[in-house]
């Protein structure tokens, strides 16, 4: 019988040895030996298992995101939207929310989706459109799905973005960007923010 360390039988169930401890402080996996220094090793009949188990558990998860907090009546409507879509396929899921830019990725709702592609909890992801996910960078997230064997589901694959969402993505990349060169109190880039907002308007009347 073959025996691995934890970071080698991290890897092969793409998992960080972070998680593998975790389950070892909870009891649902335990190394199969631990030298006297401390060293976890895993056997390749728990490999199997575990590759197994996972199989079994992972889940579809639905994903909805709104841009601002205002728009949480927007936000039921996506989920319930979403939720009538996955009824009628039969899928087992659960439903992750999330407020916030499409060009934040620190949000908790992404955070925790991501951390789920990586344990491998995740089968599929469905989202309404896919300016849902991600405004920019969804080939990355794509990418993560795919080498997690998680597949990334869009209901309506025509372009829905809002203009007062792609503005206020538009607003954050200019402010970040000119915070670096100008300074966040700069008169510059008060100006330049100011002047994207008004472009903005003038389009709108």
């Amino acid at each position: 019988m073959e025996l691995m360390s934890i970071g080698k039988f991290a890897k092969k169930v793409s998992v960080h040895p972070r998680t593998l401890r975790r389950m070892e402080v909870d009891g649902r996996l335990k190394p199969y030996y631990v030298s006297e220094g401390g060293t976890r090793y895993y056997s390749t009949e728990q490999l199997r298992e575990f590759n197994q188990k996972s199989e079994l558990k992972r889940i579809v998860v639905g994903y909805c995101r709104v841009s601002t907090p205002s728009q949480k009546d927007d936000l039921e409507t996506q989920v319930e939207n979403l939720k009538t879509y996955m009824y009628a396929k039969g899928y087992e899921f659960e439903i992750i929310k999330d407020v916030g830019s499409g060009i934040n990725y620190k949000k908790k709702g992404l955070q925790q989706l991501i951390d789920k592609i990586n344990n491998r909890e995740v089968s599929k992801i469905v989202i309404l459109y896919k300016d849902r996910l991600v405004q920019f960078g969804f080939e990355l997230i794509e990418y993560l799905c795919e080498i997690n064997s998680v597949e990334i589901e869009i209901v309506d694959h025509s372009e829905k973005s809002k203009e007062e969402e792609l503005t206020d993505d538009l607003v954050q990349i200019i402010t970040v960007f000119a915070n670096r060169l100008y300074g966040s109190r700069s008169k510059k880039t008060k100006r330049l923010i100011d002047e994207v907002k008004s472009i903005d308007n003038r389009e709108k009347d």
